[in-house]
């Protein structure tokens, strides 16, 4: 059986836009297509991981991460010891592609697809009598699995004919497809990797952003007094995350025709895109009001700095007044 390793992570352009490319490869072109994702095909190559070739496509989405398509054959994936091979060859993988900084702070995606050709009798008969070995397969990182978490894992699966399906989880899926037509379902869940990637991106600027104003206005005992420049740098700032998660979330609005539709709402689902989603609108709505708060309060700073300017020209005028009263007396002399 054929292994489809993908890998995201973040990869700006280095300024110069090549003409971007589309989508291929969806099944019954759907009205919709994919256009708001800028596509740019790195390159492609066979290298030699853990002796094994594997076909490697390196490709970046919206100028702003890298998506490593990664094909390669395992005589038996639901063996133990090919469960451990493969895993040394997704390691392998990772150590070469992805940037250490990346590597060391988590900030990438990982997803294991499993390509099926022959699935006999039927896709859903093949995942219960295979259901343990496909479980482990998925969720490779454990042993022992009680009947309502198998259940759990291979529950969402999508049918495109009697004799194709795909079942999405979290963490891997299956394509079962007599005919090698996977591109399709690899490309849609390649789009909901990178989409999770671009929230979890979206999610560490704004803890940035957080972290920086907490740093500069409340946890330095010498903290300086807020001033328009530092003000300025934050609303950019915000501004920017904005308009980027509004582009991330269009994003999600490309889908057309029953199957693909119907497939990437399971792929939504399985990776929490949704929930992802209201939780930076909840966090932005937040940084907001703490923008808004800093604002108001660097106007009453002002307005306190212009009352007491104020008050000391007319304790100044006042004392001139007094100084010209005595003089006028005759109780000083000019």
């Amino acid at each position: 059986m054929e292994i489809c390793y993908l890998i995201a992570f973040p990869d700006a352009d280095d300024g110069k836009v090549p003409v971007p490319e589309p989508f291929k490869g969806l099944k019954d072109a759907p009205y919709f297509q994919p256009i708001d994702i800028d596509l740019v095909t790195l390159g492609e190559e066979t290298v030699l991981i853990e002796g094994h070739a594997v076909q490697v496509v390196r490709q970046r989405y919206d100028g702003r991460v890298q998506m490593i398509e990664c094909h390669f054959a395992l005589k038996d994936p639901f063996a133990a010891s090919v469960l451990q091979e493969r895993a040394k060859i997704e390691s392998a993988l990772q150590s070469k592609f992805i940037p250490t900084q990346y590597r060391q702070n988590g900030l990438y995606e990982e997803y294991t697809i499993l390509l099926v050709q022959d699935a006999s009798p039927t896709p859903d008969k093949w995942i219960e009598k295979n259901a343990l070995a496909l479980t482990k397969f998925i969720r490779s990182q454990r042993e022992v699995f009680d009947k309502s978490e198998i259940e759990e894992i291979l529950i969402s699966r999508t049918h495109y004919s009697a004799a194709e399906l795909t079942l999405v989880d979290w963490e891997g899926a299956v394509i079962i497809a007599p005919n090698d037509d996977y591109q399709s379902d690899i490309a849609l869940l390649k789009i909901g990797n990178y989409q999770l990637l671009r929230y979890r991106m979206l999610d560490q600027s704004i803890e940035i952003m957080l972290d920086k104003i907490s740093e500069t206005f409340f946890k330095n005992k010498r903290r300086p007094r807020p001033t328009r420049g530092v003000i300025r740098q934050i609303a950019e700032h915000k501004l920017e995350v904005m308009i980027d998660f509004e582009r991330a979330e269009q994003n999600l609005l490309l889908i057309g025709d029953w199957y693909t539709a119907k497939l990437y709402e399971a792929i939504q689902s399985e990776f929490y895109l949704k929930d992802w989603k209201e939780n930076l609108k909840n966090k932005l709505d937040n940084l907001e009001g703490i923008v808004q708060t800093i604002k108001d309060n660097f106007s009453l700073s002002l307005e306190s700095i212009w009352a007491k300017i104020e008050m000391l020209a007319w304790a100044l005028m006042l004392i001139g007044y007094i100084y010209l009263t005595f003089v006028d007396m005759g109780l000083l002399k000019k």
